[in-house]
């Protein structure tokens, strides 16, 4: 899959830390919403130890890459994950609790 490129990769404000922990779920599980079809798995929005979001979700670079609107891009080491609205509606509460 070639992504297509930022025009400076190295320079970066954000960098994504590998180290962090996950602390807190945002919302419900997915099995309390019903979105696992009776198995484990995604979807999921993780609060990490930095104040970070982490997203499990299905990885759908491949099929938007070709079709993202102005302005909008994907570096080489991100990925495009979708997850069910119903998950981030389910989050919204401990978002704001969480004062992001």
């Amino acid at each position: 899959m070639a992504l297509r490129k930022r025009e400076d990769e190295t320079a970066r404000e954000w960098e994504a830390d590998p180290t962090a922990s996950l602390v807190r779920r945002l919302g419900k599980s997915a099995a309390e919403l019903g979105t696992t079809g009776g198995r484990d798995g995604c979807p999921d929005i993780w609060q990490l130890d930095n104040g970070d979001i982490a997203v499990i979700g299905r990885d759908l670079t491949a099929h938007y890459l070709s079709r993202l609107p102005q302005g909008a891009s994907i570096a080489s080491d991100e990925r495009l994950i979708v997850i069910p609205g119903i998950t981030l509606a389910a989050a919204k509460p401990d978002i704001a609790d969480a004062g992001l």
